[in-house]
């Protein structure tokens, strides 16, 4: 074996058993502290970053040509907020070309927008948002759609288009996630508290929009909002508590907005995760004394399929 043959192997990037060999790594080297079993018979050099990107070329390693990225694997590209999902997804271009493979996920032939991301074939941003509709929650998915818009990568039009082309056992799934994204949304958990609220069959609030205070001479950002009604709901999460100046800040902005006359109320993660009942309850009541056009005289329960609370 020639310097120039071992030398052609690039073990940055995930490498399968043959090529290795091929490149004149021997089976005990593969075995050694230098390389990382990725999957079954693809390894990568010990000393690279586990990346997404890493992880998606080391699954579609061994698949042939026109094989691509998609489901969690292209949500993972897409720098999406995604719940753990462990396996990895492939979906290849022709039946045949199926393999099965421990930790790696093949879908049939299908029709599917592709492109790259990162240099890697996969799924384009709206239909890996179809394609998690098969492997998540409808609230983990509207927080999905949520960043999509907010980040610029997809409009919200793009996803309901995309949502009503697909087939399959999970299109309705899609197709109701993507009428409750909405955008400007900033965070995941203003994602869950604005659907916690609307499967409770609550009034939709305006999301994060700008309010005047100070006689018009103040204009500031509120996470969700019912403006005629003047009443306001916040998350606050607890990094907050560990930065002290946004903590102040958020605080005189409420003040500010109390003293005008508005009502606010601040809800914390244990509101949507622990006791999501107790902030219904409390919103529900609130927008009922403030009399707010369509707000029911009985909350939807519903809402308790998922947010099932404090168990």
């Amino acid at each position: 074996m020639t310097l120039e043959a071992i030398t052609t192997l690039d073990t940055r990037v995930p490498f399968t058993r043959a090529d290795a060999l091929k490149a004149g790594i021997t089976a005990s080297q593969l075995r050694s502290s230098a390389y990382v079993a990725m999957h079954q018979g693809i390894y990568v050099a010990s000393d690279v970053e586990v990346t997404p990107r890493i992880r998606a070329l080391a699954a579609l390693q061994g698949f042939p040509a026109g094989a691509f990225a998609s489901h969690a694997t292209a949500g993972r590209l897409w720098e999406l907020p995604l719940p753990t999902l462990p396996d990895e997804h492939v979906t290849v271009a022709d039946r045949k070309h199926r393999r099965r493979r421990p930790g790696i996920v093949c879908h049939s032939p299908r029709r599917a927008v592709i492109g790259t991301k990162g240099e890697v074939p996969c799924t384009s941003s709206a239909q890996t948002f179809v394609d998690l509709a098969d492997q998540l929650s409808l609230v983990d998915l509207v927080v999905v759609g949520d960043h999509l818009v907010r980040k610029g990568i997809c409009k919200v039009r793009q996803l309901v288009e995309a949502a009503a082309r697909a087939t399959g056992s999970s299109a309705e799934h899609a197709r109701l996630a993507a009428s409750l994204v909405r955008p400007k949304v900033d965070s995941p958990m203003e994602s869950r508290l604005r659907l916690l609220l609307v499967l409770a069959g609550l009034p939709e609030p305006d999301v994060n929009p700008l309010v005047s205070t100070d006689g018009g001479l103040t204009m500031r950002k509120y996470d969700l909002c019912w403006l005629k009604a003047r009443f306001i709901v916040e998350y606050d999460g607890r990094h907050h508590i560990e930065r002290v100046e946004q903590w102040e800040s958020d605080l005189t902005r409420r003040e500010a907005i109390d003293d005008d006359g508005w009502r606010i109320i601040v809800v914390t993660a244990d509101g949507i995760y622990k006791n999501p009942g107790e902030t219904v309850a409390k919103v529900h009541r609130l927008l009922r004394e403030r009399r707010v056009p369509g707000t029911p005289v009985m909350t939807d329960p519903g809402w308790q399929r998922h947010f099932p609370g404090r168990s």
